[in-house]
């Protein structure tokens, strides 16, 4: 993940514009403010009147209704746009927005673009004009399936069960389950070369909300090397934590008789929702890790 950056020697703000003020962009545009090396530019959606546009514009951020049309009309004071809004307008919106040459980072599981994992691949994606954040499982587990895949000769099958809090998953989420398991399950093959996987995601309507947890298994026949895997899956969660402080192991790997699993949770720092909203938290910040890392790098 590279070495920490002093804020006394940091470069002029990356200029950012997000599209989607829902419960992801909202959250986002909060650590974007809390950044030192970006800047929102423009924060875009498509009713006056939400709750994020309103906390936005309490807090002097350039706000508008006019969603994608306006980011483009404000493209001479963007360095980058975010993408919060759904699969279908993150494919759309690109569409607009590729000839300009902007980077475009996706939030969406539209399962475009470059993939991006931060503690994984973050350099090979800081001069990608349209990277993918893939999905908030797909951050939380898929390092730790690809811890899996180091300590085996080569992975038959891995499954990823993650389970949200119902009040973190806002309408997009949810119109989007089949692309958020496609999304992830693609990511899984790519970063983990594995010959099958399967995705399932739980919306828990529990009051109060659970944190997020992600639990990772193989089967038994895999014959994995506990050890390796073990010291493995600790120093990814170390490096994981770094840019995502909620980010922790609850259930270390465990050998059962039939399967090889172990558990992460993500407890979010309570930003716009509750922390128990670990869901946003983890792709917003892996977003803002990538961001943060173009503007070092173009300084």
């Amino acid at each position: 993940m590279g070495k920490a950056r002093s804020r006394e020697h940091a470069p002029n703000p990356l200029r950012v514009a997000i599209l989607g003020t829902g419960h992801l962009g909202t959250d986002l545009l909060l650590k974007v403010l809390g950044s030192p090396v970006l800047e929102c530019a423009l924060f875009a959606g498509r009713r006056a009147e939400s709750p994020g546009i309103r906390m936005a514009a309490a807090r002097g951020v350039r706000t508008t209704a006019g969603a994608i049309e306006a980011v483009v009309d404000a493209l001479d004071d963007v360095d980058l746009v975010f993408d919060a809004t759904s699969a279908a307008d993150a494919t759309r919106h690109w569409a607009v927005l590729q000839p300009s040459g902007t980077p475009f980072v996706d939030l969406t599981p539209a399962n475009l673009g470059k993939f991006c994992v931060p503690v994984l691949n973050l350099a090979d994606c800081l001069d990608e004009q349209y990277v993918s954040m893939v999905t908030c499982g797909g951050q939380a587990a898929v390092p730790m399936a690809r811890c899996f895949g180091e300590a085996t000769d080569g992975l038959g099958y891995v499954e990823i069960v993650s389970a949200s809090a119902a009040a973190s998953v806002g309408p997009a989420t949810r119109a989007n389950i089949d692309e958020y398991v496609v999304t992830t399950e693609t990511a899984t093959h790519e970063f983990c070369d594995t010959r099958a996987t399967k995705t399932m995601l739980v919306v828990n309507p529990a009051e109060p909300g659970v944190v997020m947890r992600n639990s990772i298994a193989v089967s038994a026949e895999e014959k994995v090397d506990l050890t390796a895997l073990t010291a493995a899956v600790a120093d990814v969660e170390k490096q994981i934590n770094a840019y995502v402080p909620g980010y922790r192991v609850v259930v270390p790997p465990v050998a059962t008789k039939d399967r090889v699993m172990l558990t992460v949770e993500v407890e979010g720092r309570g930003d716009w929702l509750p922390p128990y909203a670990g869901n946003l938290d983890i792709i917003s910040c892996a977003a803002i890790a990538l961001a943060e890392a173009r503007a070092w790098e173009r300084a």
